[in-house]
């Protein structure tokens, strides 16, 4: 008989019929013993009753060098402590990392080229003046961005991962251009510093959504820690390349730029097929209009990997629904007979209609709004747009507008409890979103009972 439990097997050694008095014999094993995917160790009763351990000796000096190498370079119970998609990741992104440390070797010759070293004609002090300008104009454009766009780099983790990677490549290039042009170096060198640091904001933003989406057992410091060990290989490795090729390709431009070409369409596709790999259980706009659109057409739910291999990855592409979640009250009505009108329609937690000065919808939230009722929301956001967006916000009549809101409330409420739990059935997170919905929360209870 097996019993498995805390990776240990216990494995009986009394035969049928045997009399419950008898002891283990001394050939046979009392259990077995692993550590994460590795180590592996049998028991057997030895002489006089003694415990004796006999690690599993198949491949001892493969496993031995595997378990150092897991334990160096991958979190603490590897595979289990970390997402299915961990591993494919993690290849594709030491690539890309590879051939972007490499690069940044050829900008950095380029730019200390420019900067006048091995000119005698050259000055520390202008040097020294173009590293400064740089620096800060680079410092500016990370506030400005994480002020921006900080609210939203959780909403398209992967997307702005991309573009990050993206921008680190345009920064590079403008860095071993820079020394072609010297009267615009400054002002070259001054744009790619921006860009970097923007990079540096969207990027590690971006790795940290990724890693809390990688860990499994609340173990996200380790994953980190581990990633950065990984990271630190890789620089090193590339260190060493770079040693051997800045060199060979110093004296000539044309070979500098199509090694660039190669290792920067090297990164592009890796970083590619890194952010393509990552399986996401939680909706943001992008997979909840896939998921919603294949639930209308076909009457089931999409799986999270069926899902995430149809999201659009490259900025700019994909056609989002134009609605904003959580807005302030004021900026959907302006008048108390049209929040009599809505919330007469509504059914929900929520609040939904068009702004008056875009033709952008519009949802505000009740106090008391779960995460369910933000996906409520955004799908009923969804199908509204579907209804209406061959007529423009100002061809639709007041009418028209309160009448299209009701038919799509009863067409939520026929809906939507299928709908969540096919979610639910086919592996998506619900209880948290990725929808970007904003804070403003709204109480109108006390309105209804007067």
């Amino acid at each position: 008989m097996l019993v498995e439990q805390f990776g240990i097997t216990v494995r009986s050694s009394r035969m049928p019929h045997q009399d419950s008095s008898v002891k283990f014999l001394d050939s046979r094993v009392i259990c077995t013993e692993r550590y994460g995917s590795g180590l592996s160790k049998r028991y057997y009763c030895g002489h006089s009753g003694a415990l004796e351990c006999e690690r599993d000796s198949t491949d001892q000096t493969y496993h031995s060098l595997r378990d150092v190498f897991v334990s160096l370079f991958l979190p603490h119970g590897f595979p289990y402590s970390v997402s299915e998609d961990y591993l494919e990741y993690q290849l594709w992104d030491t690539l890309q990392a590879f051939a972007s440390s490499v690069t940044g070797s050829l900008a950095t010759h380029s730019l200390l080229r420019g900067s006048g070293v091995g000119d005698s004609t050259a000055t520390v002090t202008a040097a020294t003046i173009t590293w400064l300008l740089r620096d800060g104009t680079g410092m500016l454009g990370r506030i400005v961005f994480a002020w921006m766009k900080g609210s939203r780099l959780d909403c398209d983790a992967k997307r702005w991962r991309l573009f990050a990677d993206i921008l680190n490549d345009v920064a590079i290039f403008l860095e071993i251009l820079a020394p072609v042009f010297p009267l615009f170096f400054t002002l070259t060198v001054c744009m790619a510093g921006i860009f970097k640091c923007i990079v540096g904001v969207a990027g590690g933003a971006t790795r940290a959504a990724l890693t809390v989406h990688q860990a499994r057992r609340d173990n996200m410091a380790d994953v980190c820690a581990k990633d950065g060990s990984q990271e630190t290989l890789v620089n090193l490795a590339g260190l060493l390349v770079s040693l051997f090729l800045v060199p060979l390709v110093s004296e000539s431009l044309w070979v500098t730029y199509v090694l660039f070409l190669f290792l920067t369409s090297l990164h592009l596709y890796a970083n590619y097929r890194a952010v393509g790999s990552i399986v996401m259980e939680t909706l943001n706009q992008s997979r909840l209009s896939i998921v919603l659109a294949h639930y209308l057409q076909e009457g089931r739910i999409l799986s999270p990997a069926a899902a995430n291999r149809m999201e659009p990855l490259l900025p700019g592409l994909g056609v989002q629904v134009p609605v904003e979640l959580g807005v302030p009250l004021t900026s959907l009505i302006n008048s108390v007979s049209r929040l009599e009108v809505l919330m007469k329609g509504s059914r929900s937690l929520y609040l939904l209609g068009w702004r008056p000065d875009t033709e952008r919808l519009a949802v505000v939230l009740h106090e008391e709004a779960s995460s369910i009722d933000v996906i409520r929301s955004a799908v009923h956001a969804e199908i509204l747009h579907q209804r209406t967006r061959s007529s423009s916000h100002s061809s639709l009549t007041e009418r028209d507008r309160v009448a299209v809101l009701a038919e799509t409330h009863a067409q939520l409420d026929l809906m939507f409890a299928d709908f969540h739990y096919g979610l639910c059935t086919a592996g998506w997170a619900t209880e948290r979103n990725l929808l970007g919905a904003d804070d403003w929360r709204i109480n109108w209870d006390d309105h209804k009972e007067q």
